[in-house]
C-alpha cells in the first residue's frame, strides 16, 4: 500500500469522523514519507503472520496437534501398561507361580508391535518363560512341558536380540534356556552328550556366550547363568565348584557396589543380586565340604530382598536346616 492508495477526503469537504483517519495518515506520510509507510505496514504484517503462527487455530493445525498429543499418550499408556506387567512377571517367577507365568507372556504379546518398547517386550516374554520351566524343574512335573517353555523362551529371546544387537541380556536368557533344555533332553537320549541335537544346543549356547563375554563379560545376570555351566567343567580346565562360587562373589561384590543403576528404565534388566545369594547359598550347600553356616546366611540374604521367594523360603533353605541338623547330630 503506497500513499496514492490511501482514501484522503477533499480539503473543501467539511471535517468530520470519517476524515480523521484520512488526515491521519496524509500528515503520517508528509513527515516521514512514503517508505517509511511501506515498512511500518509491512512490519505490521508479518508480525500479525508471526501471532497466527504462534497461535494456530485452524482445523488441520487442530487435528495434527491433537493428532501429536494422542500419539505421544498412547504411547506412554503403552510403557506403563508394560511396565506393570513387567513387575507382576518378576513376582509370579519368585512365587513360583507358573500359570500367572504363562498368562503375562500372553498379555505382553499385544505390546510385541510398539517400536520402541519391541525389544524389551519380547526380553520379558522370553524371561517369562524362561523362569516358568526353572520353576517347574524345581516340582515334580512333566519334563516335556518345560522343554517346550524353553525353546518358546529361546525363539523369544531371539526376536529380541533381533530387535536391538548385542542386547546382552537376552542372550543371558537364550543361553541359559539352551543349557537346561539340553540337560533336561539327556536322559531321553541314548547317545547323550553325542546325540546330534543335543550338540547343537551346546554349541548355540556356547556361541551365545562367547557373544555375551565379548559385549560386556562382567554382566551379573551373565555370570550368574554361566555358573551351571562351569561348576562341571574339569578344575584342570579351570571349572569346578569353588571357580563357580568364586564367580558369584565377584558379581555380587559389584552389583551390591553399584546399587544405582545407570538405567532409570524400569523395563531395563536389572536383577541380579537375589539370584546371585541364592546360587551362592545352594553352591555352599552342594560344595564338596558344605559350609550350612555360610549357605544359610546367604539364603536369609536372599529372602530379604525377596520375602516371598518360594524357592528359597520353601525349598532351599529347609533343605540348608536339614543339612546343619544333620551336621551337628554327627558330632
Amino acid at each position: 500500500m503506497s500513499g496514492r492508495n490511501m482514501p484522503i477526503e477533499p480539503t473543501a469537504k467539511p471535517n468530520n469522523g470519517r476524515s480523521q483517519p484520512a488526515n491521519v495518515w496524509k500528515q503520517i506520510v508528509a513527515s516521514l514519507g512514503k517508505g517509511v509507510v511501506i515498512l511500518f505496514l509491512s512490519t505490521s504484517f508479518v508480525l500479525g503472520a508471526s501471532a497466527r503462527l504462534l497461535q494456530p487455530y485452524s482445523g488441520y493445525d487442530i487435528w495434527f496437534l491433537s493428532m501429536s498429543t494422542a500419539l505421544a499418550a498412547s504411547a506412554g499408556q503403552a510403557r506403563e501398561q508394560v511396565t506393570k506387567l513387567v513387575a507382576q512377571v518378576q513376582r509370579a517367577d519368585y512365587e513360583g507361580d507358573r500359570a500367572a507365568l504363562k498368562r503375562l507372556h500372553g498379555e505382553l504379546a499385544k505390546f510385541s508391535d510398539k517400536k520402541d518398547l519391541a525389544a524389551q517386550v519380547e526380553y520379558w516374554r522370553g524371561f517369562a518363560l524362561w523362569r516358568r520351566a526353572i520353576n517347574g524343574f524345581n516340582e515334580p512335573g512333566d519334563v516335556s512341558d518345560m522343554q517346550v517353555d524353553l525353546r518358546q523362551a529361546v525363539e523369544e529371546f531371539t526376536e529380541a536380540q533381533r530387535q536391538r544387537p548385542n542386547f546382552v541380556d537376552a542372550k543371558v536368557g537364550a543361553l541359559s534356556s539352551l543349557g537346561m533344555l539340553g540337560a533336561s533332553m539327556l536322559r531321553s537320549k541314548p547317545a547323550g552328550l553325542k546325540d546330534p541335537e543335543i550338540q547343537e544346543i551346546w554349541a548355540k549356547a556356547m556361541q551365545l556366550i562367547k557373544e555375551a563375554d565379548a559385549i560386556d563379560a562382567q554382566n551379573p545376570r551373565l555370570v550368574w547363568a554361566k555358573g551351571p555351566n562351569v561348576w562341571h567343567i574339569p578344575v584342570e580346565k579351570g571349572g569346578g565348584p569353588d571357580k563357580v562360587i568364586e564367580m558369584y562373589e565377584k558379581a555380587l561384590d559389584s552389583i551390591q557396589e553399584h546399587k544405582v543403576v545407570s538405567s532409570t528404565d524400569p523395563l531395563e534388566p536389572s536383577w541380579g543380586e537375589p539370584e546371585l545369594l541364592m546360587s551362592l547359598a545352594w553352591s555352599k550347600l552342594n560344595q564338596a565340604n558344605p559350609d550350612v553356616n555360610t549357605a544359610e546366611r546367604y539364603a536369609q540374604s536372599a529372602l530379604k530382598l525377596v520375602p516371598y521367594w518360594h524357592y528359597t523360603r520353601d525349598i532351599l533353605l529347609p533343605q540348608i536346616e536339614a543339612a546343619k541338623a544333620k551336621k551337628m547330630a554327627a558330632k
